[in-house]
C-alpha cells in the first residue's frame, strides 16, 4: 500500500466517553477523522447516557488520565490538543501537569510536534479547551474547586477557550443578556487567561446564532449563521472544539479555523440522522459528502 501524499495532523482529545456516540470522545473522533486528522484519546470519564439523559458517570483516576496523555505524546506526539469534560479537581490537576510536561515529552518522540503550529511565545502546540461546566438541563457538572484549578492551571496553557453562554455567565459571575455584554465578558476572560476566547451564543433567543471570538488585546470577530430548528444538537460543543483543534493542527490561522469549524457543525446538524427519543446526535458522517 502506497504512503499517503500528506501526513494527517495528530490530534489528542482529552474528554469523557459518551456511550450513545453523540458527544465527548466519540464525537471528537468522528470530527477529527472527517477533517482528515489522526485521532488519539485520553478518556477522563466513562458515561452511561443516551439522547434523553445521563444515567451514570464513572470518572477515571487522574493519574491514569495523565498516563494516557503521556503514552500518546511519548510515542506519536501531537499537532494540537482538544480538552473537553474533566469532571473533578484531581483529573484537572493531572491533565495540567501532563500538558506542562508535554513539550519535553514530544521533543523526545520520534515524530516530535509541529513547531509551525506552536502558540506564539510558548513553544507549544495549540490547545483548545472547551470548559464543560453545565449540562443542557442547566445542572452543574463541575464543582468550585475544579473550576478554580481549571482557571489557574489550564486556562494559561490554552490557545482558545470555547465557553457557551451559561458557562461564560458562570465564569464571569453575571448574566449576559446582550451581545455587548457577552463580548465584554469574553474580553475579560481572554485577558485573565492570556488566550483567545470564543463565546458561543447558541443558548440565546436571537434569530441567528452569534458567536464572538475575542483576543486578549480586545480584538473581536463576530460570526453568525441562521438558527436551525432541530432538537438534534447533541455534541455540538464537542464537535466545534474538536474541529477547531484539527484545523489548527492542519496549520490554519485561528480565525479561519473557527469559521470552517462552525460550517462543519452547521452541516452536521443539517444532516442529523434523527436517532433517539430526545436531543439526538448530529450527522458527522454526511459532512462534505454531497450534503
Amino acid at each position: 500500500m502506497s504512503k499517503p501524499a500528506t501526513t494527517p495532523p495528530r490530534i489528542l482529545s482529552i474528554a469523557g466517553s459518551d456511550s450513545s456516540g453523540g458527544a465527548g470522545i466519540q464525537a471528537d473522533i468522528k470530527t477529527i477523522t472527517m477533517l482528515s486528522g489522526y485521532a488519539m484519546t485520553a478518556i477522563t470519564a466513562v458515561t452511561a447516557q443516551n439522547t434523553v439523559g445521563v444515567q451514570g458517570i464513572t470518572p477515571i483516576n487522574g493519574e491514569f488520565v495523565a498516563e494516557q496523555i503521556a503514552s500518546c505524546m511519548d510515542d506519536i506526539g501531537a499537532d494540537a490538543i482538544k480538552i473537553g469534560m474533566l469532571g473533578n479537581a484531581d483529573i484537572t490537576h493531572h491533565v495540567a501537569a501532563a500538558l506542562v510536561a508535554a513539550p519535553a515529552i514530544a521533543a523526545r518522540s520520534a515524530a516530535g510536534y509541529a513547531a509551525r503550529n506552536a502558540r506564539a511565545g510558548t513553544g507549544r502546540f495549540p490547545i483548545v479547551l472547551d470548559p464543560v461546566m453545565i449540562a443542557t438541563s442547566g445542572a452543574r457538572l463541575i464543582d468550585e474547586e475544579s473550576i478554580s484549578v481549571m482557571r489557574s492551571r489550564l486556562f494559561p496553557l490554552a490557545t482558545l477557550l470555547t465557553p457557551n453562554l451559561p458557562e461564560l455567565e458562570l465564569l464571569s459571575g453575571r448574566q449576559l443578556r446582550t451581545l455587548e455584554l457577552m463580548q465584554d465578558a469574553a474580553g475579560e476572560l481572554a485577558r485573565e487567561a492570556g488566550c483567545d476566547v470564543l463565546a458561543k451564543g447558541g443558548h440565546t433567543e436571537d434569530e441567528r446564532v452569534i458567536d464572538v471570538l475575542v483576543s486578549p488585546s480586545g480584538e473581536a470577530t463576530v460570526f453568525h449563521h441562521a438558527r436551525i430548528a432541530t432538537p438534534h444538537t447533541h455534541g455540538s460543543g464537542c464537535t466545534l472544539s474538536a474541529a477547531i483543534a484539527t484545523l489548527l493542527g492542519h496549520g490554519l490561522p485561528l480565525e479561519d479555523a473557527v469559521r470552517i469549524a462552525r460550517k462543519f457543525v452547521y452541516s452536521a446538524m443539517e444532516n442529523a440522522p434523527g436517532f433517539g427519543q430526545g436531543g439526538g446526535p448530529m450527522g458527522h458522517q454526511a459532512v462534505g459528502k454531497g450534503s
